[in-house]
């Protein structure tokens, strides 16, 4: 019987030991992986927050990648970036993990800049310096500057539509002339166009912003190509928009 209990306190000893206790239990990040950028190809940046709508983000994203599958033609790399690496919550509460941070990153040159509507574009997010910054800067050497629905906000508050015409979401076209009375404002649209600067009214028609910029960059059979890919009807003259002549 003495034998038994001390052999019983033996191999409980030995399994107490092999146990990690609770302190000594330490969470592993997960390893950073970084998005696969092409040479020879166009950088998109989608820039993402707390509070981006999801269709804003996920339609342009989704004609743009989808160049990747075309052949003949300068395909895109499509790569987010936030002002953190910790995971994002959209409005409608999926979670995105950003590719880049543009606070400490290095950053890859951006070629087009896709900013899609989020919660607060028409309050705190215009207060944030570092973000109005960062649009400035890559606004210096980017190819296009883009928006959907009230990401126009954004591109406004840094100065860079002072000397173009643009537009936005339709219900919001009035606080966006009343917070930039000194702009040119284009409403009944679904989109404009004005040097670099492609803005849209968002929701489901930043399907056709991004595949007017599409056609920009290869022509017409590509864009109605990746428009079929995704079962939209592209024809550009049926899409009510505003060119500068």
């Amino acid at each position: 019987m003495k034998n038994s209990f001390v052999l019983f306190i033996s191999i409980l000893c030995i399994y107490s030991c092999q146990q990690p206790s609770k302190n000594a239990r330490t969470s592993k990040q997960p390893e950073r992986v970084l998005p696969v950028l092409e040479d020879g190809r166009y950088n998109v940046a989608f820039l993402i927050m707390d509070g981006t709508y999801n269709t804003e983000f996920t339609a342009p994203f989704d004609i743009f990648q989808h160049t990747q599958y075309r052949k003949g033609i300068k395909a895109m790399n499509t790569f987010t970036v936030a002002n953190t690496l910790n995971p994002i919550t959209t409005f409608e509460g999926v979670r995105l993990l950003p590719d880049f941070d543009y606070t400490n990153d290095s950053l890859p040159s951006i070629d087009i800049l896709v900013v899609p509507s989020a919660e607060h574009h028409l309050d705190t997010d215009l207060n944030d310096a570092m973000l109005l910054d960062f649009v400035k800067k890559v606004d210096e050497n980017a190819l296009f500057m883009t928006s959907h629905c009230d990401g126009a906000f954004v591109l406004a508050k840094t100065g860079i539509l002072d000397h173009v015409a643009s537009t936005t979401f339709p219900s919001d076209i009035e606080k966006y002339k009343a917070m930039f009375p000194h702009l040119s404002v284009k409403d009944s649209v679904l989109f404009v166009h004005d040097g670099k600067y492609i803005t849209s009214a968002g929701g489901a028609k930043s399907f056709e912003a991004a595949l007017y910029v599409c056609e920009q960059l290869y022509g017409k059979e590509i864009a109605r190509s990746l428009a079929k890919g995704l079962v939209i009807d592209w024809k550009l003259e049926e899409v009510p928009h505003f060119i500068p002549q």
